[in-house]
């Protein structure tokens, strides 16, 4: 069923059932983040905890969460609704530009779209014709009425990016760390009189894109840690290509791999990857390993490695890289993405976004620099694994292998 700009209707006319699916994407030559705004009866978001995009994946209800994307959805939302509370009347799925560009630069092939059991059965398409200077739109309502759920398609312009969108909604926006003002000595009080500090509700939008190769960040430990706990890298990209572009998929799947080469700080080097069931380990050295679910490198929820922060003062340097395991190489249409994730820290994002044909990307480097964890983007690309290997002086023999 497709859906037109303004139309009303009952989600159960749209999607089967109170559990569902809901894939947006955005097409065009700006990077948009898709979130997902529970608010209450005054259409405010009373409780930061419903706000659901790439800083906090799921509501504490678990009404909704975003989940990993499939057949080419940028952000796939789950939604739940019978587990939402009572407080929360309507949910609002917004766009909001990372970066420089307006929302008139969308092209066609821009949705929002309706799935249940693995089957579409209702789209919202919409593109930049409709918008002029705007960076961030309001896509998509669901809200109560009559003791139902109803949805509305509303591709509304917004001026301003997502920190505009979090005030409109009557939230509060975390200054990002670096402007955190250093802690002063706190005045001298009467305990006897003071309350109970309220607990913080200010929304972090803090994140980290890596634009260019080269580009880095360096982060340091928090000082009331032993580390940087667990690091998860992850990879994921669109499963299901459509046909042409840049040489061609036809109508075979893509598979990436995740994977690293990595040299610890006594000389030792190693691979951690599924092909040739190279898994690592977590708790003992290299403190590396393809996380347990995802270890046949097909999983459909992405690609997880796991470094474990906590010993990454034995670690020298981690080259994250990505692979073709199955499918034509044809990089430009995968819309891979490696985001890593640090706990206490912003995510770091790199997109690989560089068109090229040679089946092995290496992606980013992880390095230990005097104790800080830095990451340096690579996205450079290579025939195989003894190319890359050879590039940065790994010095591993190579051999065929299979997951």
């Amino acid at each position: 069923m497709d859906i037109t700009k303004g139309q009303r209707g009952l989600v159960s006319q749209l999607v089967t059932g109170s559990l569902f699916q809901v894939g947006v994407k955005s097409v065009g030559a700006v990077v948009v983040d898709f979130s997902c705004f529970g608010l209450d009866a005054a259409s405010k978001l009373s409780d930061e905890r419903y706000m659901t995009f790439f800083n906090q994946a799921k509501t504490p209800c678990g009404g909704v969460e975003i989940i990993p994307s499939n057949n080419g959805d940028a952000t796939t939302f789950q939604l739940n609704l019978a587990k939402l509370p009572a407080s929360i009347d309507r949910l609002v799925i917004t766009a909001a530009i990372d970066g420089t560009g307006t929302m008139s630069q969308l092209r066609d092939g821009c949705y929002l779209r309706f799935v249940a059991n693995g089957q579409e059965s209702s789209r919202f398409s919409f593109s930049g014709k409709d918008f002029a200077e705007e960076k961030a739109l309001m896509v998509g309502e669901f809200y109560r009425k009559n003791g139902e759920w109803r949805f509305c398609a509303v591709a509304q312009g917004f001026n301003g990016g997502l920190e505009a969108l979090v005030k409109h909604f009557g939230g509060d926006v975390a200054p990002p760390p670096s402007a955190v003002p250093p802690a002063k000595e706190p005045p001298k009080v009467d305990v006897a009189k003071v309350e109970p500090p309220k607990p913080e509700t200010k929304v972090s939008l803090t994140k980290v894109t890596l634009q260019k190769s080269g580009d880095k960040i360096s982060l340091e430990k928090r000082q009331d840690s032993q580390g940087f706990g667990k690091v998860r890298v992850n990879l994921n990209w669109n499963k299901n290509p459509q046909k042409g572009g840049f040489l061609g998929f036809g109508s075979k799947k893509i598979d990436l791999d995740v994977g690293c080469m990595y040299e610890m700080t006594n000389g030792e080097k190693g691979v951690v990857q599924a092909l040739g069931k190279a898994w690592g380990n977590y708790n003992q050295a290299p403190f590396i390993s393809l996380e347990a679910d995802d270890r046949t490198g097909a999983s459909t929820n992405g690609e997880n490695l796991l470094i474990n922060g906590d010993h990454f003062d034995t670690i020298k340097r981690v080259l994250v890289f990505a692979f073709i395991y199955e499918g034509v190489p044809n990089w430009a249409a995968t819309d891979g993405v490696v985001t890593i994730h640090i706990a206490n820290q912003p995510p770091v994002e790199v997109r690989l976004d560089i068109t090229d044909s040679k089946g092995m990307c290496a992606v980013a480097m992880i390095e230990n620099i005097r104790g800080q964890l830095s990451v340096t983007k690579l996205v450079e690309y290579f025939h195989g694994h003894p190319d890359m290997d050879k590039w940065f002086g790994f010095g591993f023999k190579w051999a065929e292998g299979s997951k």
